[in-house]
């Protein structure tokens, strides 16, 4: 398609931000590059119909992390640095919260649960055991005991009678709080161009090059906030992967609410609308996970119906109504990549699967890099 001179003057020209990705890293950026730069021209280049990625795609937790995730990040990371890492998810939620409203997001806090399978006797000791020192640890971010022992009381089959929650959890309606987002940034007179896939880039010194399917554009600054699709543009540890999620049928009279982990967290559930929401799997296949490609496969939705009709739905007649798959970007470190490029160029990636608890933060961390 040939632009117009219409469409490259009102669009294209004279840009003096430009944001690769409208997820909520993306729109927080420009947010707050508008509240710092209230005459700039800023534009946002999203390359699906939507924000194409894991904004729109996720499970919509407001979680911190389970005990078990806990645990394991003590493994690889200090105790400050996962003090860190909480301190971050925790004040991301609250920022959005602010920023929004918790009508416009769907908010509710009903508790995070971490579920044990009865053969999972080991892990399950493990996370009891260090119950108390976790607790300790987040005390300055919580205030309060973070974790405590709760029974089943939805009637779950084949886990431990007990669960490990999160009593500061929650959950958003992922869909009303990005329309949100997305409807802020339009009344703050950001221009978000979707549908427009950016190829690449070249730092020319005094303004950048932006190179697209239809066009060649100049802005001052580029912000790059792709997520598990870093790669496609830069040179970063990131690595993408493929979450698969699938949505029951309304169901009626359920009794389920809140949030919940299987497995060290590589399953999650939740209720919403009288439905159950499953997602995980990656751990079946990390190979063949670790793709761009959105799409699902036969191991995982098995897995997944599986999980429905021995755990948590084993009394309940229910109907898978359809699924879907979203990316995420990850890597060795938990910590997220926000940095500079060049000296016009920065970026905000690598979100590990925490991208609603902390999206809103690196967002405006993004917006600063620069300046």
């Amino acid at each position: 398609m040939n632009l117009s001179y219409w469409e490259r003057t009102s669009w294209f020209s004279n840009i003096d931000f430009t944001i690769i990705g409208s997820g909520i890293v993306g729109l927080n950026c420009a947010l707050e590059l508008r509240r710092k730069h209230p005459k700039a021209r800023i534009l946002i280049l999203e390359k699906g119909k939507l924000p194409q990625g894991a904004s729109t795609k996720n499970a919509g937790f407001a979680c911190f992390g389970s005990i078990s995730e806990i645990l394991s990040d003590l493994k690889t990371h200090s105790e400050q640095e996962v003090l860190q890492l909480v301190q971050d998810r925790f004040h991301g939620i609250q920022s959005l919260r602010t920023l929004l409203g918790d009508d416009a997001i769907g908010y509710q806090n009903n508790g995070g649960h971490e579920l044990f399978l009865n053969q999972d006797v080991a892990l399950y000791e493990s996370c009891l055991k260090e119950l108390t020192r976790v607790n300790e640890l987040l005390h300055p971010v919580f205030k309060n005991d973070a974790f405590k022992v709760t029974p089943n009381t939805f009637n779950f089959n084949g886990i431990k009678s007990n669960y490990i929650s999160q009593v500061f959890e929650g959950q958003i309606h992922t869909g009303k709080m990005m329309s949100a987002l997305v409807q802020l940034a339009q009344q703050k007179g950001i221009t978000i161009v979707n549908s427009t896939q950016v190829h690449s880039f070249e730092d020319a010194g005094a303004k950048v090059i932006v190179k697209t399917d239809d066009l060649e554009f100049m802005t001052q600054k580029l912000l790059i906030a792709t997520n598990g699709f870093a790669a496609q543009l830069l040179s970063e540890n990131v690595k993408p992967a493929r979450a698969q999620v699938l949505i029951t049928k309304p169901i009626k009279d359920l009794h389920i609410k809140g949030t919940f982990h299987l497995e060290e967290g590589y399953y999650y559930f939740r209720n919403i609308d009288n439905r159950i929401l499953l997602g995980g799997g990656r751990n079946l296949n990390f190979k063949t996970e670790e793709t761009t490609d959105f799409g699902t496969t036969s191991l995982v939705e098995n897995k997944l119906q599986e999980l429905l009709k021995s755990v948590i739905l084993p009394k309940s007649d229910f109907e898978i109504d359809y699924s879907w798959s979203g990316i995420m970007g990850v890597g060795q470190q938990k910590k997220p990549i926000v940095k500079q490029v060049t000296n016009n160029v920065a970026c905000g990636v690598r979100l590990g699967g925490m991208g609603i608890a902390i999206g809103s933060i690196i967002g405006k961390k993004l917006a600063n890099v620069l300046d």
